[in-house]
């Protein structure tokens, strides 16, 4: 889905990724709480490189559109369905790249902005192919509320980073947390793919994470960027 978004120079960009590629596993208060996530692959150990896995264009949402638990997840009769928010701050790719080196990789990000990686968990649990699915139902990756270009962000390595739900504090945490700083971040992925104007990077979550419900108001907050509010809603069947 194509989501336009307003830049901070008064300009607007439309964005239609050829990919979404999104970090697992970056922050390591994440980490340890990884045994209340209980999904495929999520350790408690340190990754050695970034886990990437990767989301597709379908999930985009703008802010104040609606996240849809999809009716289909009744179908399964989980004792226990949980479909998780996930704060993040992204970056968008402002050229084709590939293989750049980590000196020179900010010179390639036309802007940054939050991000909600949204999760079924029991997918991720349960589907043999891994988190593809749980990470790519429709509506599971809200984006906004502008891009800031990398003159005006100040230092991405330290931004403050916020999630409410329904006006409560869940996830407090900064960017200069991460385990794989942003540099190095888009270092490896051009390394393996090659990147296009417009494809989006998130960078991975702190902990905090849980489950959103019919009637949730979910918030990501990020310094010098604003505030991506979305409500939840329930398909009905």
């Amino acid at each position: 889905m194509d989501v336009t978004l307003p830049m901070t120079d008064g300009t607007a960009v439309t964005l239609r990724p050829s990919k979404i590629i999104a970090l697992g596993l970056n922050y390591l208060e994440h980490i340890r709480e990884s045994g209340s996530v209980n999904v495929q692959n999520f350790t408690d150990e340190v990754p050695e490189e970034p886990v990437l896995f990767a989301k597709t264009p379908n999930v985009l949402i703008g802010p104040g559109e609606t996240i849809i638990l999809p009716a289909l997840i009744e179908r399964y009769h989980f004792d226990e369905p949980r479909t998780d928010y996930e704060g993040e701050l992204a970056l968008i790719i402002r050229d084709r790249i590939r293989n750049v080196s980590e000196e020179e990789a900010l010179d390639h990000i036309l802007g940054f902005t939050c991000f909600n990686d949204v999760s079924q968990r029991n997918f991720q649990r349960s589907d043999k192919s891994g988190w593809f699915r749980g990470k790519s139902l429709d509506t599971f990756g809200p984006i906004g509320p502008v891009i800031v270009g990398p003159d005006e962000i100040g230092d991405p390595q330290n931004l403050r980073i916020r999630t409410r739900l329904n006006g409560r504090l869940v996830q407090e945490a900064s960017t200069s947390q991460m385990i794989f700083p942003i540099p190095a971040i888009i270092a490896f992925v051009s390394a393996n793919f090659t990147l296009e104007p417009g494809d989006i990077i998130s960078t991975g979550t702190p902990s905090g994470v849980g489950p959103l419900t019919d009637g949730d108001v979910v918030e990501v907050e990020i310094e010098n960027i604003g505030i991506l509010r979305n409500p939840v809603r329930a398909e009905k069947s």
